[in-house]
C-alpha cells in the first residue's frame, strides 16, 4: 500500500461499525445454543430474579436476514423514549445557545475567573461525578455536552475536553457509586445486605477514581492548550461552534441572558429534585425541557413560529446522535431474539467460580465488565448476575460486599469502552468512535488496574456490610 492509499483510508462510519457488530451477533445466534435461566418474582421488591443453577438449553431461534431487518425497526421503537428525550434536551440547550445566553454567561465567567480558569475542569467534573454517584445521573447529562464543548473551545482547549468533562465525569461517578439507588440499591437488595452499607469504603473509592479521571482530562487539556496540533480532534468538525475567547470576553451579559441562565439553573435543580424525591425519569425530565425551551424563547422575544423553527433546527443538528441509540439497541434485541444472552451469561459467570477468594473477586470484576456488553442496563445486570455471584462469593469465603463492588465497577467503567454505550455519547458529540478510543483507552487501562486494586484491598480487609 503506497502513501496515498494510506492517507485515503478512513475509519468506517459509526453506523457501519455498529452494523458489523449487529451482523456478528446475528451470526452467533446460529452458532451458540439458545438457553435460559428460570426466573422468579421477588415478593419484597417485585423484581424478576434469576434462579442460580437453573440454566438449561431451549429450542433456538436463529436470527435470519429479514428478521434482522425488522429488529432495526423494533429497536428504534424500543429506543423512542431516549431518542425523543435527546431531541428535547438538546432543543432546550440549543435555544440557550441560539439566543446567545450561553456565550454571554461563559464570557462573564471568564471575566470573573481571570487567572483561575483551570478550576473549571475539576469543578464541573466533580459535580457531574457526584450526580452520577448519588442518584445515577447519566442520560440526563446529554443536554450539557454541547455547552461544555463550547466552554472548552473558548478556554483554548478542544471540544473533546468539554465532552470528556461531562462523559468521563458522570460515568466515573456512576461507576464509583456511593448511594446510587439504580445500582448499589438494587445490588444490595439482591445480595440481602443493608441498603447502602459499606459507605465509607465506597466514598474513599469515589474520591480516588474521580481524582485520577480529573487528572487525566486536565493533562490532555493542558497539552492541547499548549500545542493545538496535539489535539486528537484537530481534523474533526464537532458540535462545538462558537465565539473565540476574545469575542466571549467582549460579549455583554444582558438582563434577558441572566434570566435565561437562571432558568437553566432552575431546570438543573428541578431535575435533581424530581429524580431523587419524585421518581422522575426521562418522560418527566423531557417534559420539563420542552416547557423551559418555550419559556426561554418567549423571554428572548421569539414568537411561537420562531420557537418552532429553532426546535426543528435543534432536532436536525442532533439527529445523528439521537438515532444512534436505536441502532445500538439492535445489538441487544438480536441477542434477546436469538435467546443467547443467558447462554453467554452462564458461560461468562462460570469463569468467576474459582477456589481462591482473591482470584474469584478479580474474575468477578472481569465477568461484570463482559456482561455489561450484553446487559447494558445497570439494574437489569444486577438482578441477572447478583443472584449467581452471591452464592459463588459465599462458597469461596468472599464478602458479598466485594461481589457488589465488582458489579458496580464492571457495570460502570466499561460504559466508556463498550461500543453500545460509546456510540451514543460519540453521537452526541459528533465524534468518530476511533477518536474517542484514542483518547480514552489509556484512561480505561489505568482505571481497570485501580478497580483490581480496590477489589484486592476490599477482599483483604474483609469488606463487610457496615
Amino acid at each position: 500500500m503506497n502513501e496515498k492509499e494510506k492517507r485515503q483510508f478512513k475509519i468506517p462510519h459509526t453506523y457501519v461499525i455498529l452494523g458489523i457488530i449487529i451482523i456478528i451477533m446475528a451470526a452467533l445466534t446460529w452458532i451458540i445454543p439458545a438457553g435460559e435461566f428460570d426466573r422468579i418474582t421477588d415478593e419484597a421488591s417485585g423484581r424478576t430474579m434469576v434462579v442460580p443453577g437453573t440454566f438449561h438449553e431451549v429450542d433456538g431461534k436463529p436470527v435470519g436476514l429479514f428478521r434482522l431487518l425488522t429488529l432495526v425497526q423494533e429497536a428504534m421503537i424500543d429506543s423512542s423514549g431516549i431518542i425523543f428525550f435527546i431531541f428535547f434536551a438538546y432543543a432546550f440547550v440549543y435555544m440557550q445557545m441560539k439566543c446567545g445566553a450561553f456565550d454571554a454567561a461563559v464570557g462573564a465567567m471568564l471575566r470573573k475567573l481571570r487567572g483561575h480558569r483551570g478550576f473549571i475542569i475539576p469543578l464541573f467534573m466533580l459535580i457531574f461525578g457526584l450526580c452520577g454517584s448519588t442518584f445515577g445521573m447519566t442520560e440526563e447529562t446529554f443536554g450539557f455536552i454541547p455547552v461544555f464543548m463550547g466552554i472548552a473551545v473558548a478556554l483554548r482547549y478542544d471540544a473533546l475536553v468539554g465532552g470528556a468533562m461531562v462523559y468521563v465525569g458522570v460515568i466515573t461517578g456512576f461507576a464509583a457509586a456511593t448511594v446510587n439507588p439504580f445500582t448499589i440499591g438494587v445490588a444490595h437488595t439482591v445480595a440481602e445486605l443493608p441498603m447502602f452499607s459499606g459507605l465509607a469504603f465506597r466514598c474513599v473509592v469515589f474520591a480516588a477514581f474521580m481524582c485520577v479521571s480529573i487528572w487525566y482530562v486536565m493533562r490532555y487539556a493542558k497539552k492541547v492548550q499548549k500545542n493545538p496540533e496535539l489535539s486528537i480532534v484537530k481534523d474533526v468538525e464537532l458540535s462545538a461552534k462558537g465565539l473565540s475567547e476574545e469575542e466571549l470576553l467582549k460579549t455583554e451579559f444582558t438582563a434577558r441572558h441572566k434570566i435565561s441562565m437562571l432558568l437553566f439553573l432552575i431546570t438543573v435543580i428541578l431535575i435533581m429534585y424530581g429524580a431523587v424525591k419524585l421518581g422522575w425519569y426521562i418522560n418527566e425530565i423531557a417534559g420539563l425541557f420542552i416547557g423551559m425551551m418555550i419559556l426561554v424563547g418567549l423571554i428572548q422575544r421569539y414568537n411561537f413560529s420562531e420557537i418552532a423553527q429553532i426546535f426543528i433546527e435543534a432536532c436536525r443538528d442532533i439527529m445523528f446522535g439521537a438515532l444512534v441509540c436505536g441502532v445500538a439497541k439492535v445489538i441487544l434485541l438480536v441477542m434477546q431474539d436469538g435467546m443467547i444472552i443467558d447462554t453467554l451469561t452462564n458461560a461468562i459467570v462460570n469463569i468467576a467460580n474459582t477456589n481462591s477468594k482473591y482470584l474469584s473477586g478479580f474474575m468477578m470484576l472481569i465477568v461484570q465488565n463482559l456482561l455489561n456488553f450484553f446487559i447494558p442496563s445497570g439494574s437489569g445486570q444486577a438482578v441477572t448476575s447478583m443472584p449467581i455471584m452471591v452464592p459463588i462469593a459465599d462458597m469461596v469465603g468472599l464478602p458479598r460486599q466485594v461481589a457488589v463492588l465488582a458489579y458496580q465497577f464492571g457495570d460502570g467503567f466499561s460504559n466508556m469502552i463498550w461500543p453500545t454505550s460509546v456510540a451514543t455519547w460519540c453521537g452526541m458529540m459528533k465524534l468518530p468512535m476511533d477518536k474517542w478510543y484514542k483518547f480514552v483507552l489509556p484512561l480505561g487501562g489505568i482505571l481497570f488496574v485501580m478497580e483490581a486494586i480496590a477489589i484486592t484491598i476490599a477482599t483483604a480487609i474483609n469488606y463487610g456490610p457496615f
